[in-house]
């Protein structure tokens, strides 16, 4: 059953290309659209890839990094990787910061905590040589021209090509994984008998998507000639896997006062969560999880057609994601495209930044990190593990050590003392205190989350008005930043009782089992809208009072409009799974070897021509014809586009021969 809106989506479709047109002599050479195009839903006939013996997945994330892995086999037992050498105070966690070391003269040295110390131990002579990179993510997010040789900045400011760095960091997981498989199964592990599952943003754009893919090859993870051993997951996607296998002891809910496993919650929204870690804490050793194939019992309680939302608060990035339930598999559909924004933690760690160059001016902190960046490492060190003592209820005030070079450099740099500074700035909730320690009132501490925190609310509440979310059963708070007690009382008060807020215990590592569940059934996710509109410019008969007179071109004494916009699927429409939308192109000439097709996107719904504001280029659509020339008078490639997927896929055919032409879909070198 299609709804209105996809009828008459198809109905525009049909029109626009019911008239084939001959190519464009100026644009795009050798487009001519052939048949009208039908939306094929070919959902039953997802193909079933190759056979993998294990699913190692990869939350590759902006503040911290992780793996886990579980056999096909017996996919309900979860293992997530080993402990990682290092570690920091009053900072639990399975996973290891992103972070990663070169050498001066660039060969990756290590990664996570191993690069942390090790830099941190150099003498600060010798650190300035070597190149030190953190929350490096997010760069992928913010880059507007996203390429192959997009740069990144070391903590002492030298460039480094970002492609490297990922590829580094995934070939280090890779290695890490493939020898804990081997010395769990006793022989060497092969690397093609792993399905790879890598975690990105929902929000992410198809260019940092395919950069991800492009660093996974470069890193040897997998072969450029089998994409299929790689997933892309989409972070609150696997969050929202996972969340549905939740028993009620593995999680909270911030409503209800009852007792969970033991605990009952108090007032004071943090304690719950306090306890839930001791028990996470508990059952640690085992680093083993079984996900019951049942569904869990807070699932039990969903019904067909109800909706949740997840909301996932990292590092970098806070995705928010709709989801509808589909009985009796308990296939998930997605009821509105994903949304969300950079109002991750780190935003908490640049308005400590801005306060220390309120107090101690901005000269020189930007001289302090270039010249003792080690030191500034610490000093982010131990603000970390202060920032997640923050809770809203606290009335004793937080103490951050500076680091003794940070003290010593000041005063040679200004000639006075930090605590002079202290006292000089009109910062009044921040005090200096004997122990060479800066202590911040909790006020002082909390107004450094409010911006961020007030970022995830505004967006939240923006999306509660959408009709599509509206009746709303749960909340999923998932991610590191949801442990958060500042954060999960603002969504409490935002959200008034409407939903019911559900925190997994182990919330730093659902995203990471998630995944995994994932790459043992992609197909769980039937139904996802897309996040823009995408299509390619076409020529169109020119139609008197319909079309601008200033797009007519006349060509052989027929009048046709240029840089009409055909829409292949619009921004938020419902796209299944193994949909694909159908093209037929045809080469300008006989010889022609290889046509190339301009794809364009935009946010809006409805585009008529390429040339509006809203439109850009955003990617290449290539067919190599080569070796496929017949004695046909007219070639015809046909072509396949799916957008149901994490990823947009294309498929060719010749139609006069049937052979399969080569496709390849680009959204980063252009």
């Amino acid at each position: 059953m299609m709804t209105e809106k996809e009828t008459a989506t198809e109905k525009i479709i049909s029109d626009a290309m019911a008239n084939p047109s001959p190519a464009k002599s100026m644009g795009d050479p050798g487009i001519t659209p052939l048949s009208p195009s039908h939306i094929q839903n070919d959902t039953d006939q997802v193909p079933s890839g190759p056979f993998f013996v294990v699913v190692v997945a990869i939350d590759f994330g902006t503040t911290s990094s992780g793996y886990a892995y579980a056999f096909t086999k017996e996919p309900e037992c979860i293992h997530t990787m080993r402990r990682w050498e290092g570690g920091d105070p009053g900072v639990s966690n399975q996973k290891t910061p992103t972070t990663i070391l070169l050498t001066p003269d660039r060969k990756f040295h290590s990664f996570g905590y191993a690069a942390r110390d090790f830099y941190h131990d150099l003498d600060p002579s010798e650190s300035k040589q070597w190149l030190y990179l953190e929350k490096f993510k997010m760069k992928l997010h913010t880059t507007a021209n996203l390429s192959i040789d997009t740069d990144l900045h070391a903590a002492n400011g030298k460039r480094v090509k970002a492609l490297d760095i990922f590829a580094y960091a995934l070939a280090f997981f890779k290695e890490q994984a493939l020898k804990e498989l081997s010395d769990q199964t006793g022989g060497d592990f092969d690397n093609n008998d792993v399905r790879w599952v890598i975690t990105v943003p929902a929000i992410w754009k198809m260019p940092a998507k395919q950069f991800m893919r492009e660093a996974a090859y470069k890193s040897g993870l997998v072969p450029r000639e089998n994409p299929e051993q790689l997933i892309i997951a989409l972070e609150p996607e696997a969050a929202s896997i996972y969340c549905r296998k939740l028993r009620l002891h593995q999680m909270v809910d911030l409503d209800s006062k009852t007792t969970q496993n033991g605990i009952s919650p108090t007032d004071n929204v943090g304690s719950g969560m306090t306890q839930a870690k001791e028990h996470v804490r508990r059952n640690r050793q085992s680093r083993t999880f079984l996900v019951e194939n049942v569904i869990g019992e807070l699932w039990s309680e969903l019904e067909e057609g109800d909706r949740y939302v997840v909301v996932d608060c990292g590092g970098g990035t806070v995705d928010l994601t709709v989801h509808q339930i589909r009985l009796p598999e308990g296939h998930l559909k997605e009821l509105y495209k994903a949304s969300g924004g950079p109002y991750g933690s780190i935003g908490i760690d640049y308005e400590f930044e801005k306060l220390l160059c309120k107090i101690f001016g901005q000269d020189f902190i930007d001289q302090f990190k270039i010249k003792r960046p080690a030191a500034w490492v610490d000093l982010m060190i131990a603000f970390e593990s202060r920032k997640r003592a923050a809770a809203p209820d606290r009335t004793n005030p937080l103490n951050i050590n500076l680091p003794f070079s940070f003290i010593d450099y000041y005063k040679k740099f200004r000639g006075h003392s930090v605590e002079h500074a202290l006292r000089k700035s009109n910062v009044d909730f921040v005090k200096w205190s004997s122990q060479g320690m800066l202590r911040m009132n909790p006020d002082a501490m909390n107004s450094l989350f409010k911006p961020t925190i007030d970022h995830i609310i505004q967006h939240l509440t923006e999306l509660f008005e959408k009709p599509e979310v509206n009746d709303i059963k749960f909340l999923f708070l998932v991610g590191g930043f949801a442990e958060s007690p500042l954060l999960q009382q603002a969504v409490q008060n935002m959200l008034q009782g409407r939903s019911r807020i559900i925190i997994p215990h182990d919330v730093g590592l659902t995203i990471l089992k998630g995944a995994v569940l994932f790459g043992l059934d992609p197909s769980i996710i039937k139904v996802r809208r897309s996040p823009l509109t995408y299509g390619v410019g076409v020529l169109n008969r020119f139609v008197e009072g319909k079309h601008p007179p200033d797009k007519l071109l006349v060509k052989d004494g027929t009048r046709w409009c240029t840089d009409v916009f055909d829409t292949f699927i619009a921004s938020d429409q419902s796209v299944a799974l193994g949909e694909s939308v159908k093209r037929s192109y045809t080469p300008a000439k006989p010889s022609q070897q290889v046509i190339v097709i301009h794809v364009y996107c935009s946010e809006k719904e409805k585009v008529g021509f390429i040339s509006e504001s809203s439109v850009k280029k955003c990617g290449t659509l290539r067919l190599d014809v080569s070796g496929t020339e017949s004695s046909a008078p007219r070639r015809e490639i046909q072509t396949l586009m799916q957008f149901g997927d994490t990823e947009i896929r294309a498929m060719a055919v010749d139609v006069s021969t049937g052979r399969t032409v080569k496709a390849s879909i680009d959204f980063l070198s252009h």
